[in-house]
Formats: structure tokens, C-alpha cells, sequence
């Protein structure tokens, strides 16, 4: 379990597709073989580390539901480490398994903040709330307004300096969790609906 409060951007080091090396530092200080860890959301397992670097597999659901798999060597990677009983949890609670990929449709200066829009399949819409959460790659943001197609954030200077937002541009692919409770809530109440009433998937 995550909180979706990105603790550093790590750099790929090395892939083959099947296996990801990622040089870090902060994450690194307690990080131990076996270890969950969110790659840009997605949850992931350490197989091996070394003093500068991790490695953790990737298997073929994960290559296709995420942006992972288009990553190259160089590239930065939002990196959390799992959360700890008691810990501060500044974001929202985040599982680290990736619905879909979005994709960046606008990037807006405003103000102090930019405000960055995603469109997102249908399947997906109806779990985003207006100033409800969301985790794109593995950052928890709050939803600034939407409509059947898409969404929008706003990303204040912290977050666009200190994450990999500011390396999205219109047309990039980012991994989005939508909040879990809202998929428990339609799972409960689906027996009680009439199947003209479900939304397609």
C-alpha cells in the first residue's frame, strides 16, 4: 500500500523488458530484497539491489495495462517505497495496480499551478469524482473537474519540479489508479441494478 507522495525520480538504468534496473537514492536507505515498491504506481517486487540500484520483474499484465514497457534506459521513474503502519499518509491510500493508461491532452499554465488534462476510456470515467483522487504515475492528485472523456488536475510547483509530470508532454501515455473504494461501491450494488441501468465496460 502506497500514499502516493513521491519520495525521489529514479532513472532506468537498464531493461530487457522482463526485468527493470533503476538507480535511486532516498528509496534505497531501507529497501531490502522482497520489498514492494511503486514504479510510477505500479507496485512492484525487488528481486536484487546493489548499492546504487534495484531491479524488480515485470510480467506481461503489467506491460499491458501500465506505460513500463515504453520506457528506455535514461528515462526518470516516480519511486515510493511501501507505506509503514503509522506513517503519515499525506496522499490517499494507493494499491499500485494500474487501471489503464490516459493520455495527456492539454497542459495549461495557471496561475502558479499547471493544469494538466487527461482523456481516459469510459471504463475508467466513471470512477473520476470532481475533487475526488486519483494516482497518475503514482502521484495522488486531486481531480479538478470533468466530463465524459476526461479529467483535469492541477499540479502545484513542487510537484511539477519533483515528479515526472514535467517530463509529459500532450500526447504522453501515464499510468492512472483510480480510487478503489469507488470500484467496491459499484461491485456491492451491482446485484441491485437493472442491466439496462450498467455502464458498458
Amino acid at each position: 500500500m502506497f500514499s502516493g507522495i513521491v519520495e525521489e525520480v529514479g532513472t532506468l538504468v537498464s531493461t530487457d523488458g522482463a526485468r527493470l534496473v533503476v538507480s535511486a537514492e532516498m528509496v534505497l536507505e531501507d529497501l531490502k530484497i522482497s520489498d514492494s515498491i511503486a514504479l510510477a504506481g505500479t507496485c512492484l517486487t525487488v528481486v536484487d539491489r546493489t548499492d546504487k540500484t534495484f531491479t524488480v520483474e515485470v510480467v506481461p499484465e503489467t506491460l499491458q495495462r501500465t506505460n513500463l514497457g515504453a520506457l528506455k534506459p535514461g528515462d526518470g521513474i516516480n519511486l515510493e517505497g511501501s507505506l509503514r503502519w503509522q506513517d503519515r499518509v499525506g496522499g490517499h491510500m494507493v494499491q499500485g495496480h494500474i487501471d489503464c493508461v490516459v493520455t495527456v491532452d492539454s497542459v495549461i499554465p495557471e496561475g502558479n499551478s499547471r493544469v494538466v488534462r487527461y482523456r481516459a476510456p469510459l471504463r475508467i470515467m466513471r470512477y473520476v469524482v470532481e475533487k475526488g483522487f486519483v494516482a497518475l504515475d503514482g502521484v495522488s492528485m486531486t481531480v479538478v473537474n470533468r466530463d465524459d472523456e476526461s479529467f483535469s488536475v492541477a499540479v502545484i510547483p513542487f510537484t511539477w519540479d519533483h515528479t515526472t509530470f514535467s517530463e509529459r508532454d500532450v500526447g504522453s501515455g501515464v499510468n492512472l489508479e483510480a480510487d478503489v473504494t469507488a470500484k467496491y461501491i459499484e461491485q456491492l450494488i451491482l446485484p441491485y441494478v437493472a442491466p439496462d441501468q450498467v455502464p458498458d465496460a
